[in-house]
C-alpha cells in the first residue's frame, strides 16, 4: 500500500513539475484518486517543499526545470571545495562507486589523473573520465533518465549485484533524523543496492540538505560511514550525526 501511495505521490510531482500549474480536478483525473486523497498529498508535497498549494491546486516549488548541464554549470565554489575533500579521501588503486549528480560529478572531475577503478550509472561521470588512462571504468547500464543522465531501475539493480568497490560516493535530497531521502523511487531503489556494494559509504552534500526530507525515503542514518558537508551545518546537527556514529568532516568554505 505505501508503494502505491509513493507512486502517486511521485505522479503527482511530475505533473505539477511539467506543468508549472494544476488544478485540483485535473490531478483527480490524472491518477484516478479523490479530491480528499489528492489534497492530503499535496499537503504533504507542500510540507517538503516540493510544490506550493494554491487555491484549488499545487504550483511547482522545488528544482527548477534546468537541464543537468545548467546545474551542473552553476555549481558554486562551496561545491568544489567539498567536492576536492572527498576527492582527497580516495586514494590511488582503489575502485569507487558513484552516484549521479551535480556534486558527485564534480567530485569526479577532482579524481581526474588518480589511478581508480571507477563504477558509475552517470553518463556524465562516465563521459568526463572516458578519456582518463588512470582510470578503468564501469558504466552501470539501465533505464536512462532524461534529466540527470543516470541509469535507473531493474536491470541497473541486477548489474550492481555483481559489483564489489571500497568506497560508494553517493549525494541525497534530504536528511533528517530518520535518515536520508531522495527525490525519486526509482533511483533509491537502484542507491540502495550501491550500499550492498561498497564497504564504506560516503554521503556528499551541502548544509541546507539538514532538515528537510524529499519524496522517497532511501536508508537510516546508521546505514552511512561518513557525512561530507559544507561548513554551514549547525551545531545541533554536528550533534546529531556524531551520535549516530556517523564521521564527519565539515569543509571550511
Amino acid at each position: 500500500m505505501s508503494m502505491l501511495l509513493d507512486e502517486r505521490r511521485e505522479s503527482i510531482l511530475k505533473i505539477v513539475e511539467n506543468k508549472g500549474f494544476v488544478s485540483l480536478v485535473d490531478l483527480m483525473d490524472s491518477v484516478g484518486a479523490s479530491e480528499s486523497t489528492i489534497r492530503r498529498d499535496l499537503e504533504y508535497l507542500d510540507g517538503i517543499g516540493q510544490i506550493r498549494r494554491t487555491r484549488g491546486g499545487a504550483a511547482y516549488s522545488g528544482e527548477s526545470l534546468a537541464t543537468f548541464e545548467d546545474r551542473s554549470f552553476m555549481s558554486s565554489r562551496q561545491k568544489r571545495q567539498v567536492a576536492q575533500a572527498v576527492a582527497n579521501m580516495i586514494s590511488p588503486g582503489e575502485a569507487v562507486l558513484m552516484d549521479g549528480g551535480t556534486t558527485t560529478l564534480e567530485v569526479a572531475r577532482q579524481l581526474a589523473g588518480k589511478q581508480l577503478q571507477v563504477v558509475t550509472n552517470s553518463l556524465p561521470i562516465a563521459n568526463l573520465l572516458v578519456n582518463q588512462p588512470q582510470i578503468d571504468l564501469m558504466l552501470i547500464g539501465g533505464f536512462l533518465f532524461p534529466k540527470t543522465g543516470v541509469a535507473l531501475g531493474k536491470t541497473a539493480v541486477e548489474s550492481l549485484k555483481s559489483v564489489h568497490v571500497r568506497r560508494l560516493i553517493i549525494s541525497v535530497g534530504g536528511i533528517t533524523e530518520d535518515g536520508l531521502y531522495n527525490s525519486n523511487m526509482l533511483l533509491v531503489e537502484t542507491e540502495q543496492q550501491m550500499f550492498e556494494a561498497a564497504e564504506e559509504v560516503i554521503v556528499v552534500t551541502d548544509s541546507t540538505k539538514f532538515g528537510h526530507s524529499a519524496l522517497a525515503y532511501l536508508c537510516p542514518l546508521d546505514r552511512v560511514d561518513h557525512i561530507v558537508v559544507d561548513d554551514g551545518i549547525t551545531e545541533e546537527w554536528k550533534d546529531v550525526i556524531r551520535k549516530a556514529g556517523i564521521e564527519l568532516t565539515v569543509v571550511e568554505t
